[in-house]
């Protein structure tokens, strides 16, 4: 299946919506690609009785509400890149699906975290975390309080790296995005999750240890950048190694950040693991949009 070079934005005219069109719009203008602005509508069950057809009036009704929501959105959309190339799409039914579909021959889909939960329910809790879940493509999840701001609008790329397979593919994904927004990449390495007690003994008790561990993996970290910065020559990169736990590490690099990107779950997960631990809690806790990459199917 073909994959076009488009960032799709979900939208439902909640303020999260709003914010993940602004980050959508400066991140296509910045590649240099198209946008597609997309909604979906679905007859709420309550409003009328099982084995009943809804009239035509009322899926018109929502049609017309839809498309007002996208038109809200293009308008914001141009604020930020005046130039931009905008398409749309509405489809019946849930976001979930019509998202997922998308996913399959999209570049990028950037969605709020949380939407209205009302008639149209499009960028809900349950809808981001399904679509981040299992998207083909990677996901951009922005929360209502990620308004780009005159510290963040140049920050860096922060991402995690612990040398999974799907971390190597964040990492490639972190030091794209890094290029095209001519900004600097931090790649973040912790390890106190890894399984280093295993092979020193009275590891608390022999502080000397920490420094034998540290340059070890500062070489690893090294040895996995490596194919990186010869592909990217001209991403400037800021590799840091630290001992502390990953969501807190990640966390603290990311508060002046313009993305934040990790692999879906990194090392010591299950086979077939949707959601790492890990991406899971930054998810709510990221202080900047954060990016979820999956592994290649």
């Amino acid at each position: 299946m073909t994959v076009t070079d488009i960032v799709v934005v979900a939208v439902d005219g909640s303020d999260a919506s709003k914010n993940a069109v602004r980050w959508a719009a400066n991140t296509a203008a910045k590649r240099g690609v198209p946008l597609r602005i997309a909604a979906s509508y679905t007859m709420p069950q309550f409003l009328y009785a099982e084995g009943m057809v809804p009239p035509q009036e009322l899926f018109d009704e929502l049609k017309n509400e839809t498309e007002h929501t996208i038109e809200e959105a293009r308008q914001i959309a141009l604020e930020v890149a005046p130039d931009l190339k905008i398409a749309y799409t509405i489809a019946e039914g849930t976001p979930i699906d019509m998202l997922l579909e998308m996913s399959k021959t999209v570049t990028m889909i950037v969605m709020g975290s949380r939407g209205l939960g009302g008639l149209s329910g499009m960028v809900m809790g349950s809808v981001s975390a399904a679509v981040v879940s299992h998207a083909k493509c990677p996901v951009v999840v922005v929360r209502e309080d990620n308004d780009v701001t005159e510290a963040t609008k140049y920050g860096p790329v922060v991402v995690g790296v612990d040398g999974s397979d799907v971390s190597q593919q964040a990492t490639d994904f972190a030091f794209a995005e890094a290029q095209a927004r001519g900004t600097k990449l931090i790649a973040i390495h912790t390890w106190m999750d890894m399984q280093v007690q295993a092979s020193l003994a009275g590891l608390a008790a022999a502080q000397q240890e920490w420094n034998i561990v540290e340059d070890e993996q500062t070489q690893l970290l090294e040895e996995r950048l490596a194919p990186m910065l010869e592909k990217y020559p001209d991403v400037e990169v800021d590799m840091v190694i630290t001992r502390d736990r990953p969501i807190r590490a990640l966390v603290d690099a990311s508060k002046d950040a313009q993305l934040l990107v990790v692999g879906s779950h990194g090392r010591g997960g299950f086979r077939g693991m949707l959601l790492g631990s890990t991406s899971r809690a930054l998810l709510q806790s990221a202080p900047c949009p954060m990016v979820v990459v999956r592994p290649a199917s």
